[in-house]
């Protein structure tokens, strides 16, 4: 019984949570980063590269056809086209998340960079300075 209240603990504590709810959040911004990537950005490189980038290969052998036009033996190739599609995607992701940290790290810096009001006098140094300031009027 032990092993089942340290578990729950460790689940509500709250890093589990964030593990999950920031597993969640990376998975649709994924999504959302291929949707634009393949739905934006790679038309307009397909468009100045004359093709779609996806189709970029090297055949290094072709595919054979029988008489009647039906594919007896596939396509052999190297598709670097799908290869360089990722590299942008990551490059991308890669940007917009150190941007994200960036701006995170600045945002701490400003909470650090704030000063923390003075700890307040204790009684013997209040005391203190009323001694003082009592010697110093006569």
């Amino acid at each position: 019984m032990g092993m089942m209240k340290e578990f729950k603990e460790f689940a509500v504590k709250g890093n589990l949570i964030d593990i999950a709810v920031g597993f969640v959040m990376g998975a649709a911004f994924a999504k959302v980063t291929s949707t634009f990537i393949n739905g934006i950005v790679m038309p307009f490189v397909g468009l100045i590269a004359g093709k779609d980038v996806s189709e970029w290969k090297f055949v290094l052998k072709a595919a054979e056809m029988n008489a009647e036009g039906a594919e007896t033996a596939a396509e052999v190739a190297v598709t670097y086209g799908a290869f360089i599609s990722v590299v942008i995607e990551l490059t991308i992701i890669a940007f917009v998340m150190f941007m994200l940290v960036k701006g995170i790290n600045s945002l701490k810096k400003k909470e650090e960079a704030a000063p923390a009001a003075p700890p307040a006098p204790t009684k013997e140094e209040t005391l203190l300075t009323e001694i003082r300031d009592l010697l110093s009027k006569q």
